[in-house]
């Protein structure tokens, strides 16, 4: 990450040198701003120790100077780290190195490890190999963990320069048995592996990242101290208790939800505690909703039956409504103290945009041509299709009759008069006989026990 201050080169910003103009804390994280680190005062009192950064901040380890003398803020050194010799950058010198080891509960006594040396371009170009095997170790430690089925989550690897030793930081829930994950890390990297169990507010710490308010999280950057955060600020703050929106990046309630507590639990001090409900001749008013910084109280005033009304009160009229209530007298009515909320309302300004503003054309689809007819179209091939058949059938029974007249002639024609009845019936009752018979025998020849009979 690179601030305005930071110079660049290749498009890679070089960083400010953690020198005090660098606002973000992007190129060094948890700094301590030595205001004296900028001018070229010699310092009487000056110290013995330094403290040394590791990884742009994520861990800070206090060093004797040993032979090396004169270390400035911003300076890469090697340091003897008891497992071999790493490299890091001094983060704090003078005086103030004491001040920090108080505040993190660090006595000189334990100090042991000191500088062998200041780094040169070899050392930093062998610390940059061990930062780029660090984002795959993450990947295939992962990868390893879940094989095995532990339950616990691998937030961060950090090699050491000499790429002899490697620090895996974990996060679970309990207590883990991970000798075998460490036989797989020692055969997988073949290096010296040490496991570390961090808590979700020091992952996020060292992972890093953006809150909601857009800035970079305050544990990754100056927030050293990490207090506990109950739902009890967000109820004194009249924020509503949506688990979403109060959880920051590691996944518990924000640290921000402490830093104006304070001022709210001082302004909440005037208002008063027994004022939940409040009688009247009318009825009762029950409180709602507090506006703390002004002042006032709403409450929700029941007129009629399923009804009720809003009121604002200030805290002063409700401190003499108590009081009225303790004496044994009681208020007529909540809507005569109630405040009248004027609203200033801004006059809106109109600019004259023409010319300046340029709208873009629509483009309007064509309609087709004849979209209209086409359905009566349809409706008349239908009509025309209809017609047609009922002619057809028209002339169907037609030429039917004509047979059937022609059929009927002929046969009046070669029988006498006389004889047309009966030769009609005649010939209509042998057909029905010969329709019969030959049914039967049908049936006869179907069933095989009539042909043994």
């Amino acid at each position: 990450m690179g601030c305005s201050s930071c110079s660049s080169q290749n498009g890679k910003p070089n960083g400010c040198r953690s020198n005090g103009t660098c606002g973000t804390g992007g190129c060094n994280r948890m700094n301590t701003y030595d205001w004296l680190a900028m001018y070229d005062i010699e310092d009487p009192s000056s110290s013995d120790l330094v403290e040394v950064s590791f990884k742009h901040g994520a861990k800070k380890e206090f060093f004797w100077t040993g032979q090396e003398t004169g270390l400035c803020k911003g300076e890469y050194v090697v340091v003897d780290s008891g497992n071999g010799w790493d490299i890091g950058e001094v983060s704090l010198t003078g005086p103030l190195v004491e001040i920090q080891m108080k505040k993190k509960h660090v006595s000189t006594n334990k100090v042991v490890h000191k500088v062998m040396r200041r780094a040169s371009n070899k050392d930093v170009e062998r610390l940059e190999e061990a930062r780029n095997l660090e984002k795959p170790a993450l990947v295939r430690a992962r990868v390893i963990a879940r094989t095995l089925g532990l339950e616990m989550k691998i937030g961060d690897v950090q090699y050491q320069a000499d790429l002899k030793k490697a620090t895996f930081y974990y996060t679970a829930d309990g207590r883990v048995d991970f000798r075998e994950l460490v036989r797989n890390y020692a055969k997988e990297f073949r290096i010296k592996v040490e496991m570390r169990q961090i808590g979700a507010r020091q992952e996020s710490a060292r992972i890093g990242g953006l809150g909601p308010c857009g800035r970079e999280l305050c544990c990754s950057t100056w927030l050293s101290d990490f207090k506990s955060v109950s739902t009890v600020a967000a109820r004194y703050q009249n924020l509503a208790i949506n688990q979403a929106k109060l959880s920051g990046q590691c996944g518990r309630l924000k640290c921000c939800l402490n830093y104006e507590l304070d001022t709210y639990l001082e302004a909440l001090e005037d208002f008063p505690n027994d004022a939940d409900e409040i009688r009247t001749r009318k009825g009762k008013g029950t409180l709602i909703k507090l506006d703390i910084f002004k002042g006032i109280m709403y409450y929700a005033v029941e007129e009629e039956v399923g009804r009720s009304r809003v009121v604002p009160l200030d805290v002063q009229t409700v401190w003499d409504i108590i009081e009225m209530q303790k004496s044994g007298t009681m208020a007529d009515d909540l809507t005569s103290m109630r405040i009248i909320e004027v609203e200033n309302e801004e006059e809106m300004d109109f600019a004259d945009v023409t010319g300046q503003i340029e709208l873009p054309n629509i483009k309007k689809k064509k309609k087709r041509k004849g979209g209209k007819n086409r359905g009566s179209g349809r409706e008349q091939n239908r009509n025309n299709r209809t017609g047609r058949n009922a002619t057809n059938d028209q002339s169907s029974g037609q030429k039917s009759q004509k047979s059937d007249s022609r059929n009927s002639g002929a046969r009046n024609e070669n029988k006498p008069s006389g004889e047309k009845g009966d030769s009609n019936n005649r010939s209509r009752s042998n057909r029905n006989r010969g329709g019969r018979n030959n049914r039967n025998r049908n049936r006869s020849n179907q069933n095989p026990k009539n042909k043994d009979a």
